[in-house]
């Protein structure tokens, strides 16, 4: 069976310790991924040759990230006619918003689809949603995957009630 692949670019790998969780979801819901690190403005020609040879090699979605000015995304897209979902880097700078802004802000024709400052995990998810469009497995796994987070919420609120507000916290810290 052809497995589903994403490509995961980030600026830099101070990126990595946030865009991991959408490198983890995505293995966990069965796509393959490719990660690399290029930067939009200090490495551009190695920026465009890996779209070209991620479209080349089946890649079908793109992660972009970037912080600050956040253009990766932006050239990605302009590289591809795939799909590109950014994600803005959280900054110390500005909190992300810099990178919010620079991400979202895309000329008409030239779409980024863009999650939340921070949102590696929801690019994940949405990569995976894109592709159930083509691969039916993916739903499956992405309904169990929906299951299990409201099973999540509902054990910790069976605590909650069980042991209170106080004791709750306490053993959170833990």
């Amino acid at each position: 069976m052809e497995k589903p692949r994403v490509m995961i670019i980030m600026g830099s790998d101070s990126d990595l310790p946030q865009m991991v969780a959408a490198d983890a979801v995505l293995r966990e819901l069965g796509v393959e991924t490719k990660v690399h690190v290029s930067s939009a403005h200090r490495t551009p020609e190695k920026t465009h040759t890996l779209v070209e040879e991620g479209e080349h090699n089946g890649v079908e979605v793109f992660i972009a990230a970037a912080g600050g000015a956040a253009h990766l995304a932006g050239v990605v897209a302009a590289t591809t006619n795939l799909p590109v979902i950014g994600v803005p880097i959280t900054t110390q700078m500005m909190g992300g918003l810099d990178s919010l802004l620079s991400t979202v802000q895309m000329p008409p024709g030239i779409p980024v689809a863009t999650v939340a400052i921070g949102g590696a995990k929801n690019a994940g998810v949405l990569a995976a949603q894109i592709l159930s469009v083509k691969y039916p497995f993916l739903k499956d796994k992405l309904a169990d995957f929906r299951k299990e987070m409201a099973e999540g919420v509902q054990k910790k609120d069976r605590q909650l009630q069980e042991i209170g507000i106080v004791r709750y916290l306490d053993e959170k810290k833990k």
